[in-house]
């Protein structure tokens, strides 16, 4: 019994491994069968049969949430005031504007944010300065004693390693000298951003340092007690942009070079306009703080004009695709820039229709008697709704869309010049972009400013020119690849 019990034992595993063999044999066969088809299906796709079947991309692109943005979705609204407007005057007629989705900071643009855009202007500023030093210096020194690591020589322009440059930068270096555009401000050349710049007076480098650093700072005799205080004029961003607007209306001949205008802007902030704005106010404190002590750095920036705010979009936008260009197979990001009065409007609803305020409304206190945004309120109490001046830009409660302060803190920038009559156009995305008009469109209201100006639909309008204590901006950034607005199936 024994004997056929082990048998059949043995026969059971030789039948279990006869299985895992035949098992083996069909999944080396199906593995086979699947390389041959692949290969054939590489083989047909690399024949189009003569047919036009597009330049497909090597890879397939998603958009990608810009840091600290969230996205407002496509779809049409109804413009303006849709109620009598007391007040009048600058208001226009309702209109129905449809927008496609894009992109738009959660917050107003931050002390800390722009201080970084300042701080980068500032540092180039200094290394061009030194490179153009240095270079003066290793062309009055004798060969045998150039060093390039010492002194103000570890500050020259970076060299480009003909070894390993492509022909186009061959090209630039033989014909033009340099690689780059000669008209910028370092004529062509490549700084050096490696070297840290040293701005303790006691560990200069050398003398010619010193002279450099020197016309860095205002004279003795404008800085108060003695201490050296950087010339905030020399922080100038030089940058190029295209009025694509003028541009298209052009007549006929008329070169597109003649609409490319070449800028050198001033950027720091105009921290005196706690000053100018309130003569008879004790500002002192928030004037010699608020830009630069981190207390203030979460709070909006205001003292920006509205060139400096394009300039700001034109450094952010360099700055991610500078970063950009460093990684392979990348593709560049769309400009970041100021919205359009429509696009600013209808974010600030969050996608209620006919609210008053971007929380609905028609109230400007909860249901707890709290205050929705920082306004002035009850005839001119600045402090009843929780602050005396700005608040930091995350403050009170989001509307629909996730975007803080669209009411109240600060107005805001809008890329839309003002235009005295009723804009009338085609209803998609309206604006008005002139160049030559420096009446630009603001809106939101600010801490300073009573309830009218904090509704959606009230306009307002100041100088380009203009830098104030409650005006500030945010970007916003085109987002290319919309999504369906709805499903109705008869459109």
């Amino acid at each position: 019994m024994l004997k056929l019990q082990g048998k059949r034992c043995f026969l059971l595993k030789k039948m279990i491994g006869l299985r895992e063999i035949r098992k083996k044999h069909t999944d080396m066969s199906k593995s086979i069968l699947s390389l041959l088809l692949l290969s054939l299906l590489v083989a047909c796709s690399s024949n189009d049969r003569g047919e036009v079947l597009g330049k497909k991309a090597k890879r397939k692109w998603f958009a990608e949430k810009p840091y600290g943005m969230v996205l407002v979705p496509g779809g049409s609204y109804t413009m303006g005031k849709q109620d009598e407007d007391p007040y009048g005057g600058i208001s226009t007629l309702p209109k129905t504007v449809s927008l496609s989705g894009f992109y738009m900071d959660e917050t107003e643009v931050t002390n800390s944010e722009y201080f970084e855009f300042v701080d980068w202007v500032k540092d180039s500023v200094v290394r061009t300065a030194l490179a153009f030093a240095a270079q003066d210096q290793m062309e009055g020194t004798e060969e045998a004693e150039m060093v390039s690591d010492e002194g103000i020589l570890r500050y020259l322009f970076r060299e480009i390693d003909t070894a390993s440059a492509s022909a186009y930068e061959k090209y630039r270096i033989e014909y033009y000298g340099v690689v780059g555009d000669e008209n910028s401000p370092t004529e062509g050349r490549l700084l050096d951003w490696k070297e840290p710049i040293i701005w303790d007076e006691e560990a200069y480098v050398d003398v010619a340092y010193a002279e450099v650093m020197d016309k860095m700072y205002l004279p003795y005799e404008e800085s108060p007690g003695g201490e050296r205080i950087f010339d905030v004029k020399k922080i100038k961003y030089a940058h190029s942009w295209f009025d694509k607007v003028q541009a298209a209306k052009r007549k006929k001949g008329v070169p597109i070079s003649e609409f490319v205008y070449e800028e050198a802007l001033n950027v720091y902030p105009d921290t005196l306009v706690w000053i100018k704005d309130f003569k008879y106010a004790y500002n002192d404190p928030i004037h010699e703080n608020y830009f630069w002590h981190p207390a203030y750095q979460e709070y909006p920036v205001v003292g920006v004009n509205w060139k400096q705010a394009r300039a700001f979009c034109h450094w952010k936008t360099k700055k991610k695709n500078d970063y950009l260009a460093t990684k392979k197979n990348t593709i560049k990001v769309p400009d970041f820039r100021l919205p359009t009065e429509a696009e600013w409007e209808y974010a600030a609803r969050g996608g209620q229709e006919f609210g008053t305020y971007p929380w609905g409304g028609p109230y400007t206190v909860n249901v707890k008697g709290c205050f929705m945004a920082n306004f002035k309120p009850l005839r001119g109490d600045y402090a009843v709704d929780g602050a005396l001046y700005t608040v930091e830009a995350d403050s009170y409660f989001p509307n629909g869309y996730g975007l803080y302060n669209m009411a109240g803190n600060v107005s805001e920038w809008t890329n839309t010049s003002y235009y005295e009559n009723d804009l009338q156009g085609p209803g998609i995305n309206l604006t008005y972009d002139d160049s030559e008009e420096k009446r630009k469109i603001i809106r939101g209201g600010s801490w300073k400013d009573i309830a009218y100006f904090l509704q959606v639909s009230t306009r307002d309008y100041e100088n380009r020119d203009s830098a104030t204590s409650y005006l500030g901006f945010r970007t916003v950034q085109d987002h290319i690849k919309a999504k369906k607005i709805n499903n109705n199936p008869l459109k």
